[in-house]
């Protein structure tokens, strides 16, 4: 009888150190998001453009690069949701453009997100940099915000920032947060920390919006005194790299959504004229600069070897990195890709994806299949060796084969659904893309509305042919465009893209958009 009490008890013992070994064992993630990085700015992508990035290149060098990767909308606020729930942006009640700092919180309650599996896990879990999801900030009374768009002039002191914010990043999952609530040129400009403004933004003022244009402005609204622009990107690299601690066993979360090299485009005085290009080049190599200190950070403290880092950008760059300017100087900010930020176009949603984990992936290997920022959440619960629930994560498919080499343990993406800023719909499918607008759907030419007269109410591209997406064989195919009309048609209906039950969409989904005018150039500018 006690032989077999000793054999249980060093069964059970046996079990808790393996379960703890393999806990150890989980990797670090390191989910490093830029804002409004196109995918010609980083040199290993397009080994033709002028910028020098050779710390985001050394991300891809010592690990994967993707060449088919690509966010599910093609401005931020969507982005980040589709990459915080492994779901599409526009399942939610947000269906066109972008919130804005005073918003109240996207993210249904109860959804699974990226952190809050991780944090379920046993992670330390933070999040360091631009939220832009939204955040309940207390009212004043009689006071309103905008609740799916940018707020008013008038809107911008609706908030009591003397009060704490509920329903913001540590509701998701999010064990620490510092940043800010938006894209850098949306009030209110002051840090945050969890649930409190760092410094009571009692100011009403703006920021320069661009190194090399003095008259231009950004909102005008509540700001702390002393917040400067300049200042955010080092202070959330700074931020980051305290929160990395070797000395704590448990594995952690980093997710660190840069507020660059979106505008305000105000690289500090070192990197003024670096690139030999414009301010939004110096901007870029300041940021790459940045990612460079923390990857130094990860080999100081011997923390490199099982962390995974994910680096990319939330949309294609936007024009007020002045196009005209770099194109003249032999620098192209999307690379091979007709359009930019906002487009339906590929400039505007494909992006630099890089992955880099040295204890399983293998370095210099470069990879062509199709990703969306969606599959980070299923790429991450296949790694924890966990089975997602049925109504999470509907859009996410694992890419986890494709940096080990490992077969695959369920279905792969042969698809995918694109989105621009004025809710413009596209499929992928192989070669083959169906843009359900007859233009851009966003800011390139030509924009919804100014479309030259008798353009085809749709366009399909077969890109490996047409990369740049200049021929529009609709015409020529139609039985492909009814195919892939009926196809995306059913991935709105099942609320889902991944096999499973049939879910609910937050809101119905409008397939084809009128083609109406977008948001004009000033307006536009500040996203």
């Amino acid at each position: 009888m006690r032989r077999h009490l000793i054999s249980a008890s060093a069964t059970l013992l046996l079990g808790l150190i393996t379960a703890a070994a393999a806990a150890s064992s989980n990797p670090n993630l390191i989910f490093i998001l830029c804002d409004d990085l196109g995918y010609g700015d980083v040199k290993l992508l397009n080994p033709e453009g002028k910028i020098a990035t050779p710390n985001f290149d050394r991300i891809g060098r010592e690990g994967m690069t993707f060449t088919d990767a690509h966010t599910p909308s093609s401005v931020c606020t969507p982005t980040r949701y589709g990459a915080m729930t492994g779901r599409y942006n526009w399942r939610s009640k947000l269906q066109q453009g972008v919130l804005g700092g005073l918003s109240p919180r996207l993210i249904e309650p109860g959804r699974l997100t990226l952190a809050s599996l991780l944090q379920a896990k046993g992670y330390r879990t933070a999040a360091v940099g631009k939220w832009h999801l939204g955040m309940d900030w207390k009212l004043h009374s009689g006071k309103t915000v905008a609740e799916l768009n940018i707020e008013s002039r008038e809107q911008a002191f609706s908030a009591d920032f003397t009060q704490p914010l509920s329903n913001g990043p540590r509701s998701v999952g999010f064990d620490h947060y510092f940043g800010i609530a938006a894209s850098l040129d949306m009030v209110p400009y002051c840090f945050i920390r969890n649930e409190r403004v760092v410094d009571l933004p009692s100011e009403d003022r703006d920021l320069a919006m661009n190194m090399d244009k003095p008259q231009a402005r950004s909102r005008k609204g509540p700001a702390s005194p002393g917040f400067r622009g300049e200042e955010v990107l080092d202070r959330f690299v700074n931020e980051a790299i305290a929160l990395i601690n070797k000395d704590n066993p448990k594995p952690f979360f980093l997710y660190l959504p840069l507020a660059s090299p979106h505008t305000p485009i105000l690289p500090k005085a070192q990197w003024q004229g670096k690139s030999g290009l414009n301010a939004y080049a110096d901007f870029v190599m300041a940021t790459d600069a940045g990612v460079g200190r923390l990857l130094k950070h990860l080999d100081e403290t011997q923390l490199a070897d099982n962390t995974l880092i994910i680096f990319t950008s939330d949309n294609g760059c936007s024009p007020q990195a002045n196009y005209d300017e770099l194109l003249a100087k032999g620098h192209n900010p999307s690379g091979p890709w007709r359009g930019h930020k906002a487009d339906i176009y590929e400039g505007g949603h494909r992006v630099p994806f890089l992955v880099r984990w040295p204890a399983r992936i293998k370095a210099g290997q470069r990879s062509s299949q199709l990703v969306c920022l969606t599959d980070i959440l299923a790429t991450t619960a296949e790694v924890l060796n966990h089975s997602l629930p049925a109504n999470a994560a509907e859009d996410s498919y694992s890419f986890l084969p494709a940096l080990t080499g490992a077969p695959p343990k369920g279905p792969q993406r042969s698809h995918l659904v694109s989105h621009s800023i004025g809710g413009h719909f596209a499929i992928r499918e192989g070669a083959w893309k169906l843009a359900l607008c007859p233009g851009s759907g966003g800011w390139s030419k030509p924009r919804p509305g100014e479309e030259p007269l008798g353009s085809p109410a749709v366009q399909l591209f077969d890109l490996n042919q047409d990369p740049g997406e200049t021929n529009n064989l609709a015409p020529q195919q139609p039985a492909e465009v009814t195919r892939l009309t009926k196809l995306l048609q059913g991935l709105i209906d099942a609320g889902r893209s991944t096999p499973g039950p049939t879910q609910e969409n937050a809101v119905p989904v409008q397939m084809i958009k009128p083609a109406k005018p977008v948001a004009k150039k000033k307006s536009r500018a500040k996203f």
